[in-house]
C-alpha cells in the first residue's frame, strides 16, 4: 500500500486559500483554489498516477465544501482538473506533477493579465458623457473604468448598494478616488434610474454552458428590466469563470437557500430581521442568457452562445 504523503496530509488547503483570500483583496476565487491546488502538490509524494491523480480530486473537494459560494472556485479546480487529466495521459508521475505545478503557477501568474484583456475588449463601448449602471462589487468592471478613465473618459456611474452585504460602497468607494461621478442608489431603486442610464455592466461569478449568467442576487432582476427598458446588458467574465453547469431555473444553483422562517416562527419568536436578511436569502441567482446583450472575455467578446462553444473546446480537445 502507497503511502499518501504525510507532508501534503498535514498540509490544510482550505486554511491556504482562505489566507490567499484574506491577504490578497484582488485575488478571485478561481485563481486563489488554483494557487492552493498548486502549494498542496509541491508537498505531496505520491507514487503513482492513481494515487496522485486521488490526492489532488479530494482537495478539490475539500476546497468546493468548506465555502458557501462554490460556483467561482469549482470553475478554478475544474480548469486544474482537466490540465491534470490531459498531462496524466503521456507522462510519469513526476513529469506530471512539475508540469501541474508549472502549468498551474502560469495560470496563476496570467490571471491579472486576463482582467486587463477583459478591460481592454469593454473599453470601446465605455464613451464619454455616458451614465452606466454597475451592480455589487466586481474586481473585473473595475478594471475596465480604471482602464476608461486612463484614457480621459467622461462618464457617470450609478452602483446598486448590494444587499445583503452592501458590496456597491466598496465600488463607490474606488470610483471616488478615482474622480469618477458616482452615486449608490438602493437595489429597489433600479426601475426608477433606468431611464437615466446608458448601459449596464455586471461581473460574474460563473458563466454556465448555455451562455446565462450566474452572479450576486439581484442581477437577474436588473437583467430584466434593462431588458424591459430597451438598455444594453453586458456580462463581463474571465474565461475561467466558465463552468459546465446547466440551470433551467433559480432553484438549480449549488447555492440556492431554503430555510426561511415559517409563519409560525415569526409568530412565537422575536425576530432579527436585520440577522436574517443573510441566513435565509440566497446570495446568487441566475440570468438566463437571452438576457444578456454582449459578454466581454479574455478571449473577445462574444454572444452568450459562444460560451458553449468555448468550453467545448476546453473539455474536448
Amino acid at each position: 500500500m502507497t503511502n499518501t504523503g504525510s507532508e501534503s496530509s498535514q498540509f490544510d488547503i482550505v486554511k491556504h486559500y482562505n489566507d490567499l483570500v484574506e491577504t490578497d483583496s484582488s485575488i478571485s476565487s478561481p485563481v486563489a483554489a488554483v494557487g492552493s491546488l498548486v502549494k498542496m502538490i509541491e508537498k505531496q509524494n505520491a507514487t503513482t498516477m492513481l494515487e496522485f491523480m486521488m490526492i489532488v480530486r479530494t482537495a478539490c473537494d475539500k476546497l468546493k465544501k468548506a465555502t458557501n459560494n462554490s460556483i467561482s472556485l469549482s470553475a478554478g479546480c475544474d480548469v486544474f482538473l482537466q490540465q491534470m487529466s490531459r498531462l496524466s495521459n503521456a507522462q510519469s508521475v513526476d513529469e506530471c506533477r512539475r508540469a501541474l505545478i508549472r502549468a498551474g503557477s502560469d495560470f496563476v501568474q496570467g490571471a491579472g493579465k486576463c482582467r486587463d484583456n477583459v478591460a481592454e475588449f469593454g473599453s470601446p463601448f465605455v464613451r464619454d458623457d455616458q451614465t452606466i449602471l454597475v451592480h455589487s462589487y466586481s474586481r473585473v468592471i473595475m478594471g475596465l473604468l480604471r482602464r476608461a478613465v486612463k484614457q480621459n473618459k467622461r462618464f457617470r456611474v450609478y452602483i446598486t448598494e448590494s444587499r445583503p452585504d452592501q458590496s456597491g460602497l466598496q465600488a463607490a468607494e474606488e470610483l471616488n478616488r478615482l474622480g469618477v461621478p458616482c452615486e449608490v442608489i438602493l437595489d429597489a431603486a433600479v426601475g426608477y434610474i433606468i431611464e437615466k442610464v446608458d448601459l449596464i455592466l455586471v461581473g460574474a461569478e460563473g458563466v454556465v454552458e448555455s451562455g446565462g449568467l450566474i452572479n450576486k442576487i439581484g442581477t437577474y432582476q436588473l437583467a430584466i428590466i434593462a431588458k424591459a427598458a430597451k438598455k444594453p446588458f453586458y456580462a463581463l467574465a474571465e474565461s475561467f469563470k466558465f463552468v459546465r453547469l446547466y440551470p433551467l431555473s433559480q432553484y438549480d444553483l449549488p447555492t440556492f437557500r431554503s430555510d426561511l422562517l415559517s409563519f409560525k416562527d415569526k409568530a412565537d419568536a422575536k425576530i432579527d430581521w436585520q440577522a436574517e436578511l443573510s441566513r435565509s436569502n440566497p446570495m446568487l441567482d441566475y440570468t438566463p442568457p437571452d438576457l444578456i446583450t454582449l459578454m466581454f472575455t479574455d478571449l473577445g467578446v462574444m454572444t452568450p452562445s459562444g460560451v458553449s462553444d468555448e468550453l467545448i473546446k476546453f473539455y474536448l480537445d
